[in-house]
């Protein structure tokens, strides 16, 4: 089975990168299933309804989800259907709205999808994140007898060392751990020993020339002179395309993980 990752779409940039670049992959590469981290695609502060088909229509199946997910009360409704492919963070408090996992409908069969948040990342005094590790624990084991041929989590993470240590907690349990929000790509992707691709950061889809997909001259003043400036996207120049390519096996693990990198 051919699943592509796809990094945080960074608003209207990363939004083009996806319509031009994903209908290309999926016939050169043969893709079964197509997931896209989309917590950043309207305006880089979550996902509207029609920012959401728009990914579908350009050949994505699934939108995983990370602390940006909730920030448009119109996702709501989809984010808490079981039939619609797009979830939030599943480790987030009971009685969150919407779902941290649901099942990806393919051709070859069901695949798992689970979306974890770091527990630095969106913790403010008002929400208390759950131990993704102990979350996905319980996922694992409500989901024991669902027949799937592939397990996919994504943790939505700003600590390297939480994004490595939960790719070697759930080696040999995933076909995929992959690490997203940071926005630049890391050099490590790799199969861990007991069949679990990992990668500590797959990148973003989104301008190429900014900080993370912002505008420069938002972020320096408030670096240099303290402004209290708003983050702008970039609208303009080239614009990045990151994931990763999995390769996976009859037994739910995989045998292959490949970064795919593009510019245009």
């Amino acid at each position: 089975m051919n699943i592509l990752y796809v990094g945080d779409v960074m608003g209207e940039m990363g939004l083009k990168a996806v319509e031009q670049i994903v209908p290309q992959l999926r016939n050169e590469l043969k893709l079964d299933l197509v997931i896209a981290q989309a917590e950043n695609t309207s305006d880089g502060k979550g996902i509207v309804p029609s920012d959401f088909y728009r990914l579908k229509k350009a050949g994505v199946d699934f939108c995983s989800g990370g602390n940006w997910s909730l920030k448009k009360d119109e996702i709501i409704s989809n984010l808490s259907d079981p039939s619609q492919p797009i979830i939030r963070p599943a480790n987030y408090p009971d009685g969150t709205p919407g779902l941290g996992y649901k099942y990806a409908k393919t051709s070859k069969g069901d695949v798992l999808v689970v979306s974890l948040v770091g527990q630095i990342v969106g913790r403010d005094s008002t929400k208390t994140i759950d131990n993704p590790l102990k979350k996905i624990d319980d996922i694992l084991e409500q989901e024991k007898d669902h027949r799937k041929i592939a397990t996919v989590v994504n943790f939505h993470g700003d600590f390297s060392s939480e994004k490595v240590v939960i790719g070697h907690y759930l080696d040999g349990r995933a076909t995929l751990v992959v690490g997203d929000h940071w926005h630049v790509p890391t050099a490590d992707a790799r199969v861990l020993p007991e069949g679990t691709a990992h990668i500590t950061d797959v990148g973003m889809c989104g301008a190429l020339d900014a900080s993370l997909g912002v505008k420069y001259d938002s972020v320096i003043p408030r670096w240099r002179d303290d402004q209290h400036t708003r983050n702008e996207l970039e609208d303009s120049g080239s614009i990045q395309f990151n994931a990763v390519l999995v390769k996976s096996n009859e037994h739910g693990l995989a045998d292959s993980i490949a970064q795919i990198q593009r510019t245009i």
